[in-house]
């Protein structure tokens, strides 16, 4: 403790030596004083006169303008008493240790010293209580599981409905917006409907099947040695299925043998200190979210010379054709089914089978053709869901560029 303390303070002399003279020489004392290991006996040795602590020497006066200096605070004593009683007759009793914490808590402002707990020790334990709040932690996600009856039910649904709404009749944005909307209605019933609720655990795992749940279920009701082999015979058939599904995916795509490696254990994650910006610590949503905001937005209100653009040569105006068939199928078709979907929770591999329906490709190209006519993109193809992961091998996370 001595030892982190006097680095501490060094490194803190150096700064309050240039900033303040004053500041500084008390600085110098006290890290001498640390660094000599008799602090606690030359320095805070706050005799119990007056359980007020009115009295005491100049040399506590620095010990405080130092906590100061990295904000903090003497906690306020619940009950005032000497902290070391002494075995030596005629010798006071002192208070030789403090607690100091940040600056201006409303919570953690005061502790307790406990003289009945010193046992065979001539020092007073001191205890703080520290406030923990009841949090609910959900463990329970709405999934529809890949190539499951669900997702099946999930995309036949949509289609159902969304082949019936008219989308040849857009003359404005409001309908335009009114018509998305019945697309967003549409999709979360849909979603709402055919999700199933999965309970997060350090045991789930990719590979586990409804028929693994029933198989489990029945040993544990019957407890019989047959079914405990059944149901590992359907886990090892799952597992056998579930993987080489995965490596037939690798080896009909041009990916690299590395594909075929575990990228589903669990990843040690770097050790996270509080993002600081501005010189202030982020330690809410929104106060990280300005900051990474901040940093990586760092043109967004930039003045840019409109100017310039009368340099380039016109060109004549181009007309807007539609849309086709075959040309959206074709764009589509580029789409990576295994992409994050967004807040919809809408993929590009149910969107491939919902345009199998000709109605409800007419209705997605018309609802595009609009957009571009109208020049309005709405707000619900703008919505996405991002992500912050750390990069690898940062000395700090303290900054936002190192995410």
């Amino acid at each position: 403790m001595e030892d982190g303390i006097s680095g501490g303070l060094q490194h803190r002399h150096e700064t309050c030596c240039e900033k303040d003279g004053h500041c500084g020489r008390r600085a110098c004392m006290v890290r001498k004083w640390f660094h000599r290991g008799d602090v606690v006996s030359r320095q805070v040795d706050l005799h119990m006169t007056d359980l007020s602590f009115t009295f005491h020497s100049s040399i506590s006066d620095d010990l405080l303008i130092i906590a100061d200096l990295f904000n903090l605070a003497l906690l306020t004593l619940t009950n005032p008493c000497p902290t070391r009683y002494s075995d030596t007759a005629g010798e006071a009793n002192s208070v030789i240790d403090l607690m100091f914490l940040c600056y201006g808590s409303t919570e953690l402002d005061h502790h307790s010293i406990h003289p009945e707990s010193c046992l065979s020790s001539d020092h007073a334990p001191l205890t703080i209580d520290i406030p923990i709040y009841k949090e609910d932690i959900c463990t329970l996600k709405l999934l529809i599981p890949p190539k499951s009856d669900q997702e099946t039910a999930f995309i036949e649904e949509i289609i159902l409905n969304f082949k019936n709404l008219n989308t040849s009749s857009i003359a404005d944005t409001d309908d335009l917006e009114h018509i998305v909307n019945q697309l967003r209605a549409i999709i979360d019933r849909a979603w709402t409907k055919n999700a199933k609720k999965l309970k997060i655990s350090k045991h789930s795992k990719q590979w586990w099947t409804d028929e693994c749940s029933r198989s489990l279920n029945n040993y544990r009701t019957t407890r019989s040695l047959d079914n405990w082999k059944n149901f590992k015979k359907i886990v090892k058939n799952a597992k056998r299925l579930f993987f080489d599904v995965k490596i037939q995916e690798v080896a009909n795509k041009s990916d690299g043998p590395w594909e075929l490696m575990s990228w589903i254990n669990k990843h040690k994650l770097p050790a996270i200190e509080a993002i600081k910006h501005d010189g202030h610590l982020c330690i809410s949503p929104e106060s990280l979210w300005d900051a990474l905001h901040n940093t990586f937005n760092t043109a967004l209100n930039h003045y840019v010379d409109p100017n310039i653009l009368h340099e380039i040569k016109r060109k004549p105006t181009s007309q807007w054709y539609s849309f086709s068939k075959e040309e959206f199928k074709q764009a589509i078709s580029k789409c990576n089914d295994l992409s994050a979907p967004g807040p919809d929770k809408l993929t590009w591999h149910h969107l491939k089978y919902i345009i199998k329906q000709d109605k409800c490709l007419i209705n997605i190209i018309n609802i595009a053709d609009t957009c571009i006519n109208l020049g309005h993109w709405l707000s619900y193809f703008k919505c996405s869901l991002t992500v912050v992961i750390p990069k690898p091998n940062k000395m700090m996370y303290d900054q936002p560029k190192a995410f």
